[in-house]
C-alpha cells in the first residue's frame, strides 16, 4: 500500500467514523422551534433550551419511547421546513388557522391566545388608538403580522416592520426604532414582567388557540395527538401552564379540554 494509498484509508475510516458517530446519535423526532420565544422555546442562563412547548415536546418523546432534538429556526422558515421534511415537527406558539390547514397538519391545541401591544412605559402610548403614523414590530409570518396588515387602515399604522422573533424586535422597542409591538400576549406578559421599562397596554382580542404542526397527514400527528390527550387528562399540561404562568389554567381552555384534531374546510 502506497503512502497515498495509506492516507485515502485512513481520510475515510475517519470521515465514515464521523458519519457513523453522527447518525448514531440522530435523534428519531426533529422539532423546529424559534429559539428565544420565552417562555415556549428560549434558552436559560446555562445555554440550555427550555421552555413550556419544550418540556411538552420532551414528555411527549418521552411517551412515543423516542429521542428529541430541537433545531433553532426562524418562525417564517417552520412551515417550509415541515413541508419538506427537514423536521419532523414544529413548535413556538403556532396558531392553527384555516389557511395554514391547507398545507400543514396540527394535533389538537394546548393553550388559547390573543394578540397584544407593547410600549415602552416612557412612551406614553396607552392602546392600538394611539398608534396612527407609528411604526409597529411584528413577527415575520406570524398572526401578529397578519393582524397589523389586516387593520393598518383602521389604526392609521405608519408602517408594519417585520422581525425574526422577539429578542430583536425588543432591542429596536426599547431604542425606539419602533414604538410598538404587537405578538401573541402571554409571550409578552411572561417578557415585561420584571422590565418596568416596558408595559402590555392592549389584549387585542383573536382566538388564537396553539398547537405542534406537522407536514400535511402525516402520521405522526396522529400520534402526538393522543399522547396530547393522555397528558390533558393526567393534568400534566395544567401543571405545565402553572409552571410557566403562576397560574392555575381554567376548566374550559384548551390546555384542560381534550380535542379533536383541527381539520381544514
Amino acid at each position: 500500500m502506497t503512502r497515498l494509498s495509506m492516507l485515502k484509508t485512513t481520510l475515510f475510516a475517519g470521515l465514515f467514523g464521523v458519519f457513523a458517530t453522527t447518525a448514531a446519535h440522530a435523534a428519531d423526532l426533529t422539532v423546529g422551534a424559534n429559539i428565544g420565544n420565552v417562555p415556549w422555546e428560549f434558552e436559560d442562563a446555562s445555554g440550555k433550551v427550555t421552555g413550556f412547548e419544550v418540556d411538552l415536546v420532551n414528555e411527549i418523546a418521552k411517551r412515543l419511547g423516542k429521542s428529541v432534538e430541537f433545531v433553532n429556526t426562524p418562525f417564517n422558515g417552520l412551515f417550509p421546513a415541515v413541508q419538506s421534511g427537514r423536521i419532523n415537527m414544529a413548535v413556538s406558539s403556532i396558531t392553527i388557522t384555516e389557511n395554514r390547514l391547507q398545507s400543514v397538519s396540527f394535533a389538537q391545541p394546548y393553550y388559547d391566545s390573543d394578540q397584544s401591544l407593547t410600549v415602552t412605559a416612557a412612551s406614553g402610548i396607552t392602546g392600538l388608538k394611539d398608534m396612527g403614523d407609528k411604526v409597529v414590530g411584528v413577527d415575520t409570518g406570524s398572526t401578529g403580522d397578519m393582524w397589523a396588515e389586516g387593520h393598518k387602515e383602521e389604526y392609521k399604522f405608519g408602517e408594519i416592520r417585520r422581525f425574526e422573533g422577539l429578542q430583536p424586535a425588543m432591542l429596536d422597542l426599547v431604542a425606539g426604532r419602533v414604538d410598538g409591538y404587537i405578538s401573541d400576549i402571554p409571550a409578552l406578559l411572561y417578557y415585561v414582567k420584571d422590565k418596568p421599562e416596558l408595559k402590555v397596554v392592549e389584549r387585542i382580542p383573536t382566538g388564537e388557540k396553539y398547537s405542534i404542526m406537522f407536514n400535511k397527514d402525516d402520521p405522526l400527528a396522529a400520534e402526538v395527538n393522543t399522547v396530547i390527550t393522555t397528558l390533558k387528562k393526567e393534568g400534566f399540561i395544567a401543571k405545565l401552564h402553572e409552571t410557566w404562568f403562576g397560574a392555575k389554567a381554567e376548566d374550559t381552555t384548551s390546555t384542560v379540554t381534550v380535542l379533536d384534531m383541527p381539520k381544514g374546510k
